[in-house]
């Protein structure tokens, strides 16, 4: 069940947020009735960004291994035109 709170209640609720997210469970917080952020907690977060972190380190080692660089306007022209095809 999706757990959403008020901003408020991450400083006069910790432990019941803290309870719900180490449980697994996000924790999505609202401010002023609109969506402000989510609570994960650190092996969720991990899982999320494990993928991106990867991918960030081999494109680090290909930046190191290839002096070629492309300005944004080449690099979203070519984004499109694979998109339009």
């Amino acid at each position: 069940m999706i757990k959403i709170r008020p901003v408020s209640d991450l400083r006069n609720k910790f432990p019941e947020i803290e309870k719900i997210v180490n449980e697994g469970n996000p924790v999505y917080l609202t401010k002023n009735g609109y969506g402000s952020m989510v609570i994960l907690n650190l092996a969720q977060y991990a899982d999320l960004t494990q993928d991106i972190e990867l991918k960030l380190d081999d494109a680090d080692r290909a930046a190191k291994e290839n002096s070629v660089r492309h300005s944004h306007k080449e690099v979203f022209t070519r984004l499109r035109n694979r998109v339009k095809k």
